[in-house]
């Protein structure tokens, strides 16, 4: 069965003159398409990609630790906690459970987010550092929610995913996952907005503080 979205897609398709779904040829064209297709003019780019990433998460008013290994994030985002005073209680993404969270003092459990987590850790597909921003996908290991739904999202990534700007960041995503998946996001700071009175507010639409843990090696 089709679901709504695959639904309204296909009729789409018919409405011009396709078949309700792509065959191998099409996306096989499409592919090689984006692959031809140059980089269009931007600034220029001479900087250190972790470097820059750091600077301009900070900008945005997130925070940033590095550690040398990924075995030493839970410490890391242990001491975040400490030092915030937030509790030490958390859900994360699937693939993260295998860290020693016990020995760093932390519940954790591995599911979607609900209201009451105040605490969401996830990874990231990749680091975009042009701009200090995440790249989250979504999947049943990856649930949105973790990131969006709690009050302090932390996010734990590799200095070798992050990619110089928006442009790589695409690419690496369509060389890795060829379809792409139901929902990209992109996270540049915590949540804020200046809708009342130009005042600018955190969390207004998701988490007040974003946390991120950069791993070295």
């Amino acid at each position: 069965m089709m679901s709504a979205r695959e639904n309204i897609l296909a009729r789409i398709r018919r409405r011009q003159g396709k078949a309700a779904i792509p065959d191998a040829a099409e996306r096989g064209a499409v592919r090689a398409h984006l692959a031809a297709h140059p980089i269009n003019a931007r600034p220029r780019m001479d900087w250190d990609p972790v470097a820059r990433f750091r600077e301009r998460a900070l900008g945005l008013a997130s925070t940033v630790d590095e550690v040398e290994e990924i075995a030493a994030a839970p410490f890391a985002v242990a001491r975040y906690l400490e030092v915030s005073g937030l509790p030490r209680a958390a859900v994360c993404w699937p693939e993260l459970m295998a860290l020693d969270w016990p020995g760093a003092g932390i519940h954790v459990e591995a599911r979607a987010a609900r209201e009451a987590d105040l605490v969401g850790i996830t990874g990231a597909f990749c680091a975009i550092a042009e701009t200090g921003t995440l790249m989250t996908v979504s999947g049943p290991r990856t649930p949105p929610t973790v990131s969006l739904l709690p009050e302090t999202h932390v996010a734990i990534i590799p200095a070798s995913r992050i990619v110089r700007g928006m442009e790589e960041a695409w690419r690496v995503l369509r060389d890795e996952l060829k379809l792409p998946p139901r929902a990209v996001n992109f996270i540049s700071g915590p949540s804020r907005t200046a809708d009342i009175e130009q005042t600018v507010t955190l969390g207004a639409h998701g988490p007040y503080r974003v946390h991120i843990v950069l791993i070295r090696a």
